[in-house]
């Protein structure tokens, strides 16, 4: 069999520390389908072809010993981003903001791409970007 196997998405785990309060920044701020979820505990969200799977902390188990799920810690230190290509940062970026997204600055143009960051609740790295060639 190969693999990858056709068709089969990559899924993103987000940990986060208040399951009720993601739940709705992931549907009505960021805009994502809410696909089902999992016993007040975890969420699967599709994201134009993405799937986003949000999830509260874990102690370890048996297919994972001595790995814990945990929120960021620091939102200051990134260790994952997902961006998120538009064709108009600015629009994006007045919508989201509309919704209630926080981001870190206005769009920046830097040359060829126009660009900003916003987090979600726990602190999880997002990037609007227009590319332009």
């Amino acid at each position: 069999m190969p693999f990858p196997v056709p068709g089969a998405p990559i899924t993103h785990i987000l940990v986060v520390s208040d399951f009720a309060r993601s739940l709705a920044w992931y549907r009505d701020v960021l805009g994502a389908e809410l696909d089902r979820e999992y016993g007040g505990t975890s969420a699967v969200f599709s994201f134009n072809g993405a799937w986003l799977l949000v999830v509260t902390g874990g102690e370890p188990t048996p297919d994972k010993p001595e790995t814990r799920f945990v929120p960021p810690s620091d939102i200051d230190r990134v260790s994952h981003a997902m961006t998120i290509r538009v064709p108009d940062c600015r629009a994006a970026y007045d919508a989201l903001v509309e919704r209630g997204a926080a981001f870190i600055t206005p769009p920046l143009d830097n040359g060829p791409e126009t660009r900003c960051f916003f987090r979600d609740p726990d602190g999880h790295l997002f990037e609007i970007s227009e590319f332009r060639s």
